[in-house]
């Protein structure tokens, strides 16, 4: 049975799809359709821990459906600007798992992730999969996986 490892960037995935279709990702469909796949062994949502209701419903909801939320605090600074970033997280857990799964699935159009793709399909012989919206997608993560999902209407609510 193919194991597979799901990491979400929840920002990139909530402003990119909200950019682009004006709609939300819809995470259930998404886990039906992975689940077809194989086994989800690790499943990871990344996301930033603004403490009002409505985040903490969505959480919840993620974790009804299996993922493990990881937050971390969202930090406003002085000149209004804001900093929350899970990168160098998502990119750790990755490396961690990759050596116990044959699949990693990123949803992310992030092209920072580009050279970490790169690595574990090499290093660990992972197959990859981007799930992402095609115009805010970057063309380097795009050409990194061996396998990229559109977001569509049929991931959206």
């Amino acid at each position: 049975m193919n194991k597979i490892a799901v990491f979400v960037d929840v920002q990139n995935i909530y402003y990119t799809t909200r950019q682009a279709y004006q709609r939300q990702f819809n995470y259930r469909r998404f886990w039906q359709e992975l689940s077809f796949q194989g086994d989800i062994v690790i499943a990871n949502a990344y996301a930033i821990a603004r403490n009002d209701d409505q985040q903490r419903k969505f959480q919840d909801a993620l974790r009804h459906i299996g993922f493990d939320v990881k937050l971390k605090p969202f930090i406003q600074r002085a000149d209004g600007s804001a900093k929350g970033d899970w990168d160098v997280g998502i990119t750790i857990d990755v490396l961690e798992s990759a050596s116990a799964v044959d699949t990693i699935v990123l949803l992310s159009g992030d092209g920072d992730f580009d050279r970490l793709l790169s690595h574990v399909a090499i290093k660990h012989d992972c197959q990859t999969h981007v799930y992402g919206v095609p115009s805010l997608t970057a063309q380097s993560l795009i050409n990194q996986s061996h396998h990229f999902h559109a977001i569509d209407d049929t991931l959206l609510l």
